[in-house]
């Protein structure tokens, strides 16, 4: 599978470590309750995106950035939707006073 070693990381690592990682995430949002764990697990799954991102770029086209342009986005991205998520957290914290996912119920009536 692995090429002898010759300074270069070959495609197939840095796609395997985003699978694992895309992984651990899809299972951290289906196991967890806790809605800061779901958020976490969230970023895990946009940063094996990112790592998708990033190899694909420096294998394919390595003179041209577009890969890192993509990343900047998603990174970008992953702020705003971390930054709103615990905005959201932390004003249900105060009405209910759990992070648990099971007890949000706020949307039925």
């Amino acid at each position: 599978m692995f090429e002898a070693f010759d300074g270069h990381v070959p495609l197939q690592a840095y796609l395997l470590l985003a699978a694992f990682l895309f992984c651990i995430g899809v299972w951290g949002l289906i196991n967890s309750r806790n809605a800061v764990r779901v958020l976490m697990s969230i970023e895990l799954m946009l940063n094996a995106v990112n790592i998708n991102l990033m190899a694909f770029s420096s294998f394919i086209d390595g003179d041209l950035i577009r890969g890192q342009v993509f990343a900047v986005f998603v990174i970008t991205v992953a702020a705003a939707e971390a930054a709103v998520g615990l905005a959201i957290l932390l004003s249900l914290y105060r009405n209910r006073v759990t992070v648990d996912m099971e007890s949000f119920n706020l949307l039925r009536w």
